[in-house]
């Protein structure tokens, strides 16, 4: 799914404003969050709650090594709410929540620095 972790890989070929808007990434709140011992690489199921025009929304997120599970419920993250849902084992993962690599390649959840509005929009 990640193209490369490598931080001194060249960047991405250039796109266009309007290529950029089409991705639409938006903070929420975790509601909820459950252990997935189904998946195939560690992981928990979050319940994310992106305000009142996008709702609650599932993901399946691998972010156990840097992020326990006792920990996450309250914590606003940025994920992609428009790709389509895709099927992950038993589980319909409906975002994508975004994660940076840390050193040993384990994903740091993607935050805002302070409280923010759910649903709002990364620009």
């Amino acid at each position: 799914m990640h193209v490369t972790h490598d931080p001194a890989a060249a960047a991405s070929p250039t796109i266009d404003f309007n290529s950029f808007l089409k991705v639409d990434v938006r903070v929420g709140t975790i509601i909820d969050a459950k252990p997935f011992p189904e998946a195939r690489k560690p992981a928990w199921r979050l319940w994310i709650d992106f305000g009142p025009a996008i709702g609650v929304r599932k993901s399946s997120a691998q972010i156990t090594e840097n992020h326990p599970l006792e920990t996450l419920v309250g914590q606003q993250v940025a994920a992609v709410v428009n790709f389509p849902p895709r099927q992950i084992g038993p589980v319909v993962s409906e975002v994508l929540t975004l994660g940076f690599p840390d050193a040993d390649g384990k994903v740091v959840l993607v935050q805002p620095s302070k409280p923010v509005p759910n649903g709002g929009r990364l620009f």
